[in-house]
């Protein structure tokens, strides 16, 4: 018998998605929408569901190769080696694939591709950097790398995320992120743009915030946009829960019914809520159908686009026409090699006052949470060995180590200890317990003899059985609460609905006298002494202050107290930060001759630090974020509008701790002068030092006759250079993003005039300037008649830098070169546009924007 259509290979993929469509009854279709796509065994259909956690290693499915956190591969600049983690990744995704076809998927759910707006945010581990022509450029490598490169089949299904507007986790699902058209065309849609336009990326998630007022899965630039870049289709996900949201917590719409049809009818395909029960979006869904919100196209629209990533990634076709289907389980865990390059890469030089490298045989204090202890994240897979920064530097010298951190007994008012035996906390005989303070007044406590941390079990009762830290809900967090009586320990999660206990009494009405048994800075401060030179390793854990659901609330570091004790005992301290976010020092890099960063850098994180501490290579890690010196120096964590609010490095005219780009080596690099032609710059580079080194030549570009507000400089390109000692190279970088988003016309606009092209190491550190004259456009300002813009709500007018913006329900309507500038103004004010008189009129229909006379 001939096979059905829809099994034909040799067809295309829309003819294949059309019969198969053709085929499924209304029930079947609707099913299909939903993240759980259950098997249709008449037509040979297996179950099938979107989503498998590949943000740096395949994640929550056991023991798989962890490489650095997405930022710590960013910090590297380099697209061919990202590329080549994606490539394993994907590799170790269909090694899972085959083990279990139905518990893992091949829809990866990444990269991610928000622009690092704000260092606080609670994701910025997930995410590249704050420009978007680099997050572009490391989004598109790893997507290239998870998907393949093979003319039919798909290794996975890489989806973006979070799309839209997407940088605060507090609040996240109820707020709205204001986006004009500048920071939304300039900023954030180039970050999403990058990856679809080349075909990398075939799906994106949207995200849980509102975008203007309107929530992000309802966004009209899912088609509007999106669509219109993809060679080949951009299947929509949502993200978990979403979907009932919009008529649950954000009340949008009345009904699901009504908020169901309404995803569809913006570009959803499929439903990521309720779990893997699909009962609420069938009966919404159909509901929907049947009071005409929803057309039958509509749903064979959602649905054949989930099809087709089935179909490309080769599930109804021959095994042996797919070369990723004989991928079998032995890859899993198997790319510890690159995992290690990976990591070389991720290591930032942020100061170095000839303190590095250390020579081989120094004796060496080893001090801090992080020295001997290698920390997961929410979406890390299980690390398949670790190597400590701890067992990294015995490989090149003598060590002593402690954690700097106190030890504790817990004496409550009738003279019983809080005791553990078997994993039970209860009162008793005295147990000790590591103090980890974390800052923002939270602290977890580990039983010394089992080395389990205390935490609440889903009854409320105490326990100590967790190896460290971690699950959606982080049970093993308590907030110290001084009383009269005593030390209160309130648990996190628990709370006052469900407060943990023990042996009948409740925790967070328990007082406790602290018994410090151990003052951990005197101990590391006597460690310390001894050594030769000190390497202290600070930072975050992944599942504490700053992560999703919660946003930082300061950038400084805590511990400062360790710090400036450590380095006052030994003045040779290098500061080793470990973390997933930027940190502000409070003046303490003043008094550090070393201070390293790298992110959370998976199974091999401590060799590489440990290697580039002693030279075994110099490091050529470049930070993709500014490191602000303040809390002050940032803008509330709401304002999305880098324009106004002068952040990120594209804006801020601050003086950084550290600033975009930065990051040193143990050599040095000469430039020459910049020559110009054809839309490409070109310089060449030598490195003068007396050792092998890369370096990461950067172009940036500053608009000297812009009629608008532009960057104070802004990146166009990147380029790596490895060269020995003593050779130059010459490197070619192009200028593709001169561009900014002109209101009046609606589109990209190079504009005719000087710009400044600068190539450096940095940002701040530039070594080369040439002022070149661009033959672009001359954009007349905005003359004649406006055409009536009706409003119900119009909340008003104010100008924002050269626009002049009328707000309804979020929506922004904006109109350059306006005189005068006033900050506000109510219906009827009239004011000069382009030297023409706009008048604000109320009447019985609202406010709308009259002509221009």
């Amino acid at each position: 018998m001939d096979p059905l259509p829809f099994r034909d290979p040799g067809l295309p993929v829309e003819a294949r998605v059309t019969d198969l469509l053709g085929r499924l009854t209304d029930e079947e279709k609707v099913a299909l929408l939903h993240q759980h796509q259950p098997a249709v065994p008449r037509l040979g259909l297996a179950a099938f569901h979107t989503g498998m956690e590949a943000l740096h290693g395949v994640a929550w499915s056991g023991v798989a190769t962890v490489f650095p956190q997405a930022v710590g591969l960013a910090s590297s600049w380099d697209t061919g080696l990202v590329r080549r983690v994606g490539e394993a990744v994907g590799t170790e995704a269909r090694g899972f694939h085959h083990r279990d076809p139905v518990a893992h998927g091949l829809n990866a759910w990444a990269p991610v591709v928000n622009p690092l707006r704000d260092p606080r945010w609670g994701r910025n581990e997930e995410g590249y950097s704050e420009d978007p022509t680099l997050t572009a450029a490391m989004g598109t490598a790893y997507a290239t790398g998870l998907r393949g490169d093979h003319p039919r089949y798909l290794r996975t299904a890489p989806t973006l995320k979070h799309f839209l507007g997407y940088n605060n986790e507090d609040d996240r699902c109820v707020t709205s992120s204001d986006l004009r058209p500048r920071v939304l065309h300039e900023y954030e849609l180039p970050c999403f743009r990058g990856p679809i336009e080349t075909g990398a990326a075939v799906a994106v998630m949207p995200s849980y915030n509102l975008v203007n007022g309107r929530p992000a899965h309802l966004s009209p630039l899912l088609e509007q946009e999106l669509q219109t870049w993809s060679p080949d289709g951009v299947a929509a996900v949502s993200d978990a829960y979403a979907p009932s949201n919009v008529a649950g917590l954000q009340a949008y719409l009345p009904t699901q019914a009504e908020g169901h049809a309404a995803l569809l009818n913006a570009g959803l395909d499929s439903f990521t809520d309720q779990d893997a029960d699909p009962t609420l979006m069938i009966e919404s869904v159909t509901t929907a159908i049947k009071d005409g919100l929803l057309e039958w196209s509509v749903v064979d629209r959602a649905v054949g686009r989930v099809l087709a990533l089935r179909f490309r990634l080769g599930e109804f076709d021959p095994p042996e026409d797919n070369p990723y289907a004989a991928i079998t389980s032995d890859v899993i865990g198997t790319h510890g090699e690159l995992a290690l390059e990976a990591a070389r890469q991720a290591v930032v030089l942020l100061r170095n006052d000839s303190v590095l490298p250390f020579e081989r045989g120094t004796k060496l204090a080893v001090i801090g949470t992080h020295a001997d202890t290698l920390f997961e994240d929410w979406y890390s897979g299980t690390l398949p060995y670790q190597v400590t920064v701890r067992r990294g530097l015995e490989e090149f010298a003598s060590v002593s180590c402690t954690e700097g951190v106190d030890r504790i007994a817990l004496r409550a008012a009738d003279g019983r200890y809080l005791g553990v035996r078997g994993g039970v906390v209860g009162m008793g005989e005295r147990a000790l317990f590591d103090r980890f303070d974390w800052g923002d007044g939270v602290w977890t406590l580990r039983d010394v003899g089992s080395r389990r941390f205390l935490g609440v079990a889903e009854d409320g009762s105490l326990v100590a059985t967790a190896v460290m830290p971690g699950g959606w809900d982080v049970r093993e967090l308590f907030e110290p609460r001084s009383t009269d009586q005593g030390v209160v320990l309130h648990n996190i999660v628990g709370g006052a609905d469900n407060p943990a206990t023990v042996q009948g009494n409740r925790l967070d009405v328990t007082a406790f006298a602290i018994e410090r048994v151990v003052d951990g800075i005197a101990s590391a401060v006597e460690v310390a002494a001894q050594a030769d030179a000190v390497v202290l390793v600070l930072g975050n854990d992944p599942h504490i202050n700053g992560r999703e659901t919660q946003d930082r609330t300061t950038l400084r570091l805590p511990s400062l107290d360790l710090v400036r004790a450590v380095r006052e005992a030994n003045p040779k301290t290098v500061l080793v930060l470990v973390s997933s976010y930027p940190y502000a020092l409070d003046g303490e890099e003043e008094h550090l001759p070393g201070i390293v960063w790298t992110a959370h850098g998976g199974q091999e994180q401590g060799r590489a630090v440990a290697e580039a501490l002693f030279g075994v290579f110099s490091p050529s890690g470049k930070l993709t974020q500014t490191w602000y010196r303040s809390d002050a120096d940032l803008p509330d964590m709401f304002d999305y509008d880098i324009i106004r609010a002068g952040s990120t490095y594209l804006y801020f005219t601050g003086e950084p701790l550290f600033p975009f780009g930065h990051g040193l080596g143990y050599t040095t690099f000469e430039y020459s002068e910049l020559e110009w032609s054809d839309g490409v710059a070109r310089v060449s580079v030598t490195n003068a030092g007396q050792v092998e080194g890369t370096e990461v030549v950067q172009l940036y570009s500053s608009a000297l006759d812009s009629r608008v507000r532009q960057p104070v400089r802004k990146l166009q390109s990147f380029q790596r250079v490895r060269l020995a000692p003593g050779e130059t190279a010459v490197v070619e970088l192009s200028a593709e993003q001169l561009w900014h988003w002109d209101v009046t016309t609606g589109r990209r606009v190079v504009e005719a005039g000087r710009y400044e092209l600068c190539a450096g190491s940095s940002s701040r550190d530039i070594r080369s300037r040439l002022v070149v004259n661009v033959p672009g456009e001359t954009i007349a300002p905005r003359t004649g008649v406006l055409r009536a813009l009706d409003f119900d709500d119009c909340d008003g007018v104010r100008l924002v830098d050269d626009e002049v913006v009328f707000t309804r329900a979020g929506a922004w309507i904006a109109f350059h070169d306006v005189t005068p500038e006033p900050r506000s103004a109510p219906p009827g004010t009239k004011i000069s546009v382009a030297g023409a008189s706009l008048v604000l009129i109320a009447d019985e229909a609202g406010v709308r924007v009259g002509e221009v006379r």
